[in-house]
């Protein structure tokens, strides 16, 4: 698969963000000929660029017309990484959800739905915006689950609604779009406080595993609402990448693929797995179950990723882990200085957010 990379030309949007530095990491192995990242740096560091004479930096919001009209149809392969970070920042702020999540979106979409040399335009999904709203007994989440008009976010809105774009592009103008839905995302690269205040402290605390590897590291409790009882769909970085390229080089246009581990596992199962792997003795912290997240239970089915282009996780929880406890550990100057930035901001007891 690397050969159909090599001597590409890639445009990144969210390139500076988590997934986007992995992303560019493997393309750079593979031999890509340049990189384009374009970020705002509202959830994501300049310092997390990797550097290379392949790979260009253009700050700015892909729904600039300034940024818009630098891009040009002399690109292979178009991933639109950029999102507004999560459910909690919506909640807080559907206006700028929308400004950086959806019309970025559509933006994007119509600058370049006539282009001709680009391959594939993939699209990050959520597996969130699908998932049944159960606490009850999870069945895995196929691709053609049905959609309810009962979102838990505008985060998850907006995701799904970008899902429709990429579809109607791609029968209304042939764009060749594939749409990758992510599950939990985590491992090394992901910087708890990167980027500017949103408002909450989400804002730091923005996702599950990294807050939990964060807080044990410092011994300090790791706090678990709901006893605990909530699952999700556990993914490490390096397999996503090996999605997001699968989705680019095999996967159907106009066609949507969970990138999924199919594996489900408890927020409880993950403190202890965390708190083990850390050798943290401190009790958790129980908090009551948030109120605006009736997604409680969920995780991905792998059968069409599987069937179609052979896509399967390599890395297991345990292993994905101890491999982000080992970066967070050698990191963690830079963690905190990120952390730090938002010190005056941030509530006293704030929940975290996956």
């Amino acid at each position: 698969m690397s050969k159909l990379f090599r001597d590409a030309r890639v445009l990144i949007v969210g390139g500076a963000g988590f997934v986007g530095r992995n992303l560019t990491v493997a393309l750079l192995n593979a031999g890509a000929k340049e990189t384009i990242l374009v970020d705002n740096l509202l959830s994501s560091e300049h310092d997390n660029i990797p550097t290379s004479p392949k790979v260009s930096f253009w700050e700015g919001s892909i729904a600039d017309n300034d940024i818009l009209a630098k891009i040009g149809d002399n690109y292979d392969y178009i991933f639109h990484l950029g999102t507004y970070h999560g459910n909690q920042s919506s909640i807080h702020d559907p206006l700028a959800d929308h400004e950086n999540n959806l019309f970025t979106t559509l933006k994007l979409f119509n600058h370049v739905r006539d282009f001709k040399r680009v391959r594939k335009v993939v699209y990050s999904g959520a597996g969130c915006s699908v998932a049944k709203k159960t606490f009850g007994e999870a069945e895995a989440t196929s691709e053609d689950a049905p959609i309810s008009l009962e979102m838990d976010s505008p985060y998850s809105i907006s995701k799904i609604v970008g899902e429709f774009y990429a579809v109607y592009f791609s029968k209304q103008h042939g764009l060749p779009t594939v749409r990758a839905r992510f599950q939990n995302v985590y491992g090394p690269g992901e910087v708890l406080g990167a980027g500017k205040w949103r408002g909450t402290p989400a804002t730091v605390w923005r996702n599950v595993t990294p807050t939990f590897i964060y807080k044990a590291l410092k011994g300090q409790a790791l706090p678990i609402e709901n006893e605990g009882i909530a699952t999700r769909d556990f993914i490490y970085v390096e397999d996503v990448v090996d999605g997001l390229l699968s989705c680019a080089s095999k996967g159907r246009r106009g066609e949507v693929y969970n990138i999924a581990s199919g594996v489900e596992t408890s927020i409880r199962e993950l403190a202890q797995t965390i708190n083990e792997l850390t050798g943290n003795m401190t009790p958790v912290q129980h908090l009551p179950k948030r109120d605006w997240d009736s997604s409680g239970k969920r995780f991905g089915s792998t059968d069409k990723a599987k069937r179609e282009f052979g896509f399967e996780t390599k890395v297991s929880l345990r292993e994905g882990l101890s491999r982000t406890i080992e970066w967070t550990r050698i990191t963690l100057p830079f963690i905190e200085a990120c952390i730090q930035k938002h010190a005056k901001n941030m509530a006293k007891d704030s929940l975290l957010f996956y």
